[in-house]
């Protein structure tokens, strides 16, 4: 499949709310686009978070959504890797993959130490796919870590 990603900006706004209206629908929340719009929009105008967008031709088809932490043992800043969706009609074609992939390079761009994440334990599909990438479970709190 041939898709690109980018960092989503205002321009973005529309799609990745939409997305993050899939996911958090997902996630067993009410379906309310224009709230995930303001939200997400708060994000971007704030600078409270990073999101990378991945499309395929003009259709937006996943995102991952990146908040700076600090690691009191490493000393340094690192990312949590909040939000990972890739819509169903494009699971299973490495988007997800290429998302995290995404995350770890945004790490060495800002001189992070690595990413942080927590999900659900019914989350079948995460909990295979965060260890293949590299990061390693934690079964006292059910986080997972990547480290570079």
């Amino acid at each position: 499949m041939d898709y690109k990603i980018k960092k989503a900006n205002l321009e973005d706004l529309g799609a990745t709310a939409e997305l993050f209206n899939l996911y958090r629908v997902f996630y067993r929340q009410e379906d309310n686009y224009e709230k995930c719009k303001k939200f997400i929009q708060e994000r971007i105008d704030n600078d409270q978070s990073n999101i990378f967008i991945a499309y395929a031709g003009d259709q937006a088809v996943g995102f991952v959504q990146l908040y700076k932490l600090y690691h009191y043992i490493k000393l340094k800043k690192q990312w949590l890797l909040s939000d990972l969706f890739v819509h169903p009609d494009y699971r299973g074609k490495g988007l997800s993959v290429a998302l995290i992939d995404r995350s770890k390079q945004w790490c060495d761009e800002t001189g992070a130490c690595g990413l942080m994440l927590e999900t659900e334990k019914t989350n079948d599909i995460g909990n295979k796919l965060y260890p293949r990438c590299g990061f390693e479970y934690d079964g006292l709190h059910n986080y997972y870590y990547w480290w570079k």
